[in-house]
């Protein structure tokens, strides 16, 4: 490559870049990326542009795909973002794509099997990742969930019981108007989105632990993003770049030439996602290809026409209607309510990538704070830094709504009130700095107490980071072995509470039963009390809100084939865990769960492990070419629950499996210049690669491997 600088790989893989100019840096990144990502980073243009039908194959499956990204539309407007690159970052993200160019110019063999010649990378593509990242089954999952209460008062739900499930968010609801709108996707009937190369995302945890608890001395960092596993290759990538006197150490994405989490030389950070409520839909009133306006007048909508090439088949033609809200679910020629829906996030990248870019350099947690508090998607970042400082700070951008709105509930798009009024300030989402605990923990729970506005209407449930935080709040002189070992914690809160009341009303003398009142709460491969605990679970569901609410098939189908349950497990919860319940039927809580443990106790027992062993696939063949080839590996052993620190879900999503389990996990110790990790898969998306999967015996055995420029790595050419 021209310009000056080393690459090469440590023992375990890990590309490390040394320049004495950043320019260079970037450039040997971008080639980094193209060389071991390349394919990885096409997928991804080639499905957030709509493509996958004129380049991958004609199937109506990835038409279906290609129509949903060209709704969402978000590669259009993109030069509005670049305007907003400051001219630091457009140099070095010129220097970063001639980087990924170059090591293109030797396209991966699977292009000259699909007969596509890949357009050069440019800085636009990455500002299409970032978005990608932001929404995909993240601020996705917010709108399926608002999704389904429009669903459920269709169903005939009583009011009543929606205020029980969803308390203090419905502000504004008309249910006899919510009644009139035509949904145009069902949730319990959607199409296939993720057959792909799109990554599924959904939880994770990340802690900071004050120095004044640590053997060392220093703030400890943990992180454990959970991801789709069960995919080859991984999600993230592993760097390790030096520039003169400073370094950063950590993971990113392909496209993208930021660490999201990692560390340099003063400061660490880790990310979760927040499930702040940046989605919201409006009900338009159509007549004539027309809206109701705020004025009663009758506005044409702006019409949207995408040409989806399609492989050996004739080209669909599709018709998009926009107004000021959004893109309309549905004909406006057709009279009717439909709903059109907005993004907060779906005109951004420009700030986020300035910001992000600015991680290398930052060099206290309060400057940290500022910087990542800027982008513009939603997450939760705890941060540490070298002087013994702290931090917690929530990014994204919250729309500001009316007084006693939550965004959770549609509302008439003719009243002009219901219009989002801006943006919250960075400054008024939550945050903590230096907490007296001298710990900090995310799990995707509800942390809108640490704000002065309220992001999360629905999020995940406490039971992961009350966990976490009992354990950091028990223990002084914690250790990275302490923090891998909450890492690798299978205890599950949630199945205590359920097995306080559970357990007195288990049947004497029988076997099932027995394994049940002894079991220790953990979803261990081996643990039987967690296969039948489970089982009683998921009755309890089916009874509860199948046959005295949703319907039996349909609470099934959100369980199998949905994150819905997976996701905001803690609203359904709520109501199982109560005393008395309006979707208890009549019947007391006693009664329910006799019910269900009957069903689950008649079962023939299983250990946990049986039921958790799924392959990690290839993200182009999906599975499809003989197991011997290599290209996919397993099976592997997803323990752990929804609700465990070391989370482990299985279901099916847009007709495949899928699974939400650490991705990888990094722990930071600022006493010692290095980080520690592990992750399912390995650096290169190249099959005949010996770092195809080199670090997956490390994260399915819990060995962390040590990455930093110490000297001890040994360097490896890299190839």
């Amino acid at each position: 490559m021209n310009g000056n600088g080393k690459i090469w790989r440590d023992n375990n893989g890990v590309c490390h870049i040394e320049a004495e100019k950043k320019s260079d840096a970037y450039r040997l990144m971008g080639y980094a990326h193209g060389r071991d990502r390349g394919m990885q980073m096409l997928m991804m243009r080639i499905l957030g542009q709509g493509r996958a039908s004129e380049i991958l194959d004609s199937s109506d499956e990835l038409l279906g795909v290609d129509t949903f990204f060209r709704r969402m539309n978000w590669y259009s407007l993109i030069s509005k973002e670049v305007e907003k690159l400051s001219p630091d970052t457009i140099e070095l993200m010129n220097h970063y794509c001639d980087g990924v160019n170059t090591a293109l110019e030797k396209r991966p063999w699977e292009c000259r099997l699909f007969g596509y010649k890949p357009e050069p990378w440019c800085l636009e593509n990455s500002i299409l990742i970032l978005r990608m990242i932001g929404y995909l089954t993240l601020a996705q999952s917010q709108g399926e969930m608002e999704r389904l209460l429009i669903e459920m008062i269709q169903a005939g739900l009583d009011e009543t019981k929606l205020h029980e499930l969803f308390p203090g968010i419905l502000g504004g609801l008309d249910m006899d108007l919510i009644k009139e709108i035509k949904l145009q996707e069902r949730l319990v009937s959607p199409a296939s989105l993720w057959s792909i190369a799109a990554p599924l995302a959904m939880a994770s945890n990340n802690w900071v632990v004050s120095g004044t608890k640590t053997a060392s001395g220093k703030p400890i960092l943990s992180n454990d993003p959970h991801l789709e596993v069960n995919r080859l290759p991984n999600v993230w990538y592993e760097m390790a770049v030096k520039t003169g006197e400073e370094y950063a150490i950590g993971a990113n994405m392909p496209g993208i030439p930021a660490l999201l989490v990692g560390r340099n030389n003063k400061v660490s950070w880790g990310a979760t996602y927040t499930f702040m409520d940046g989605t919201d839909s409006w009900i338009e009133k159509c007549s004539n290809g027309k809206y109701l306006g705020n004025t009663d007048q009758w506005i044409p909508f702006g019409e949207r026409i995408e040409i989806i090439k399609r492989k050996k088949k004739e080209s669909v033609r599709v018709t998009f209607y926009e107004n000021h809200h959004g893109v309309l679910e549905g004909d406006p020629h057709q009279d009717g309510y439909y709903l059109t829906t907005a993004w907060a996030s779906s005109r951004s990248g420009g700030v986020t990538l300035n910001n992000a870019m600015e991680l290398f350099q930052m060099k206290t947690v309060d400057q940290g704070m500022k910087f990542l508090g800027k982008i513009e998607t939603s997450w939760n970042w705890v941060l540490a830094d070298k002087t013994g400082n702290i931090g917690y700070q929530m990014s994204g951008l919250m729309p500001r709504r009316r007084q006693g709105i939550s965004g959770f509930v549609p509302l008439p798009g003719w009243e002009e009130k219901n219009d989002w009024q801006g943006f919250v300030e960075t400054e008024d989402l939550p945050c903590c700095y230096n907490p007296d605990c001298g710990y900090f923990v995310t799990s995707n729970q509800n942390l809108n107490e640490y704000g002065k506005v309220d992001p999360i209407n629905v999020g995940m449930g406490s039971y992961r980071s009350d966990r976490i935080a009992k354990q950091l709040g028990e223990k002084n002189r914690m250790t990275v072995e302490d923090m891998a070992a909450i890492h690798h914690d299978f205890y599950s809160n949630q199945a205590a509470l359920f097995m306080d009341i559970l357990v007195p009303l288990l049947p004497e003398g029988d076997n099932n039963a027995e394994i049940l009142k002894h079991w220790n709460f953990e979803y261990t491969a081996e643990s039987k009390g967690a296969y039948l605990f489970d089982q009683f679970y998921k009755e309890l569901y089916r009874i509860v809100f199948g046959q005295n609410g949703l319907g039996v098939d349909a609470v099934d189908y959100l369980d199998q084939k949905t994150g819905i349950f997976n996701d905001f497990y803690i609203n359904f919860d709520r109501i199982l865990l109560a005393e008395h319940s309006l979707w208890f039927g009549g019947q007391s809580r006693e009664q329910l769960y006799q019910l269900a443990v009957e069903t689950a106790l008649a079962a023939p027992v299983k250990k946990w492990g049986d039921t958790r062993r799924v392959m990690m696939k290839n993200i182009v063949f999906d599975g499809k070419l003989p197991r011997f080839l290599g290209f996919d590996r397993g099976p592997i052993t997803i323990n752990g629950s929804l609700a465990t620190p070391h989370q482990g879900q299985i279901f099916e999503s847009g007709g495949r499996q899928t699974t939400f389990s650490p991705s990888f996990r990094m722990i930071v110790d600022m006493a010692e210049e290095k980080i520690h990790t592990n992750m399912a898969g390995g650096p290169s998306d190249r099959r005949f690669s010996k770092w195809y999967c080199s670090d997956l015996k490390n994260w399915e055995t819990g060995v962390y491997k040590r990455v930093s420029f110490d000297g001890n790595q040994g360097k490896i050419p890299f190839k």
